[in-house]
């Protein structure tokens, strides 16, 4: 029986590419997520997870890069329409479904784990993040993308540096509000990616 969360974002899947930071339909806007993703990744042959795929558009761009690339997403709608891209691009993604709190994975299974607009959404950031780390391979990257929204919804760059450095020894804070080329047009909130590397 699929759960709220699952009902909620299969809801959402026909959708969710819609938003030009979610689909990346755009040109410009897939180049500006690209240019921004990949001096943080590391040289091919490395692994990959993306943890909250949704549609793949990321796991997408990774994969681009000649990374082994893993997407998680609870909504089985979302994996379809990812399995689906990536099928139309000719690029190898192994899609799960699962839960991101508690990904189905063993310890130091990847060289990055990537996820965006995911941590905000659960009450219990700090066991989440845990398990998170706990996947990074030795010399693992983390690389979280999250915001603060005008919505009220969302996670504080201080607040998710904050809990990044009660698991990792490093934790860099990149703005990315000013870029509007990333989001399809200008935004007034707090918007940022996350870079933990050690």
């Amino acid at each position: 029986m699929a759960s709220d969360a699952e009902n909620l974002w299969d809801a959402y899947a026909a959708e969710f590419d819609d938003a030009a930071d979610h689909g990346l339909r755009d040109p410009d806007v897939r180049l500006a997520w690209d240019e921004l993703i990949s001096p943080f990744l590391p040289a091919s042959p490395a692994t990959a997870v993306d943890l909250g795929c949704g549609t793949g558009s990321l796991a997408l761009l990774i994969a681009g890069h000649g990374l082994r690339v893993t997407g998680l997403d609870i909504s089985t709608r979302m994996l379809d329409r990812a399995r689906a891209k990536a099928g139309a691009e000719g690029i190898e993604l192994d899609l799960v479904h699962g839960d991101a709190a508690a990904p189905p994975f063993a310890p130091g299974s990847f060289d990055v784990v990537i996820a965006r607009h995911v941590l905000w959404s659960f009450d219990d950031r700090d066991a989440v993040l845990a398990r998170w780390t706990e996947l990074l391979a030795p010399g693992g990257r983390l690389l979280l993308i999250e915001g603060s929204w005008s919505t009220g919804a969302g996670l504080s760059a201080a607040e998710c540096r904050r809990l990044v450095l009660r698991h990792r020894a490093r934790a860099d804070v990149h703005d990315l509000a000013a870029d509007s080329r990333l989001w399809g047009g200008p935004v007034d909130d707090e918007r940022y990616l996350l870079f933990s590397a050690q």
